[in-house]
């Protein structure tokens, strides 16, 4: 079995189900506990943004559920001081000898159509691997449309009228799809791990939008709300998890 898809247990779905996080950060920033992901944006032949996005998403989702994270695993403790923490990630960009070294740290690759996002078990900024911190944040624009038809499955909403990058995106829609796990049960999160996550991206419309709105305070979806740190302001919903 490949130990990227490896059977979810109770624990893992416990902790997505269950953490609060929000704590103050620490006086030190290198002791900020952050989730770095890196997206293959190759310069010649960028992925398409909505398969970018739908990659970055599933990594997080395989990795927060990966069989490592349970119990004694070697990625249980940095998973549990994460969610106990502020749910912060950094995306950056890779291409060719960039993402091949770092398939070699230790995280979750996932992929869509040929587009490729790696999400990275969290840990201290100060201490983020030479491979992944000599990334760049910026420059992950990438060409391409995002659908507006629902569709059957777990689908991240991406709200109107909010001027993110596609960096920025992949942060919010990989905790949109950490969420997702919270409107099932454990044994459907045990299912859709199994099966890869598989799930959709797709921009909300004005009227759909009020809709996921109005579903989210009802808790038959639910809402990123962002800590405005980059981008955009404070409180602001930027990815609505639905499952339909």
């Amino acid at each position: 079995m490949n130990p990227d898809e490896q059977h979810v247990g109770i624990e893992a779905y416990r902790r997505l189900t269950r953490y609060v996080g929000g704590h103050e950060d620490p006086p030190d920033p290198a002791d900020v506990l952050a989730m770095q992901m890196v997206l293959r944006i190759e310069k010649t032949s960028p992925p398409d943004r909505t398969d970018l996005l739908t990659a970055a998403a599933r990594a997080v989702a395989l990795l927060c559920l990966d069989e490592r994270t349970e119990g004694e695993g070697p990625w249980a403790a940095p998973m549990d001081a994460w969610c106990d923490a502020r749910i912060r990630k950094i995306a950056r960009r890779a291409r060719g000898a960039q993402w091949e070294a770092a398939q070699q740290v230790w995280g979750v690759t996932a992929t869509e159509g040929d587009a490729g996002a790696r999400a990275y078990v969290p840990g201290r900024v100060g201490d983020i691997d030479r491979r992944i911190g000599k990334l760049q944040i910026g420059g992950t624009d990438v060409p391409g449309e995002l659908q507006t038809a629902p569709g059957p499955g777990v689908v991240l909403w991406l709200g109107p009228d909010l001027n993110m990058t596609v960096g920025k995106c992949a942060a919010q829609v990989g905790h949109a799809a950490m969420l997702a796990v919270r409107l099932m049960s454990a044994g459907d999160a045990t299912r859709w791990h199994d099966d890869g996550c598989p799930l959709m991206v797709r921009q909300a419309a004005t009227g759909r939008w009020h809709a996921l709105l109005e579903a989210d305070a009802r808790g038959t979806a639910v809402a990123v709300r962002d800590a405005g740190f980059t981008e955009i302001a404070p409180g602001s919903v930027t990815v609505i998890a639905d499952i339909g």
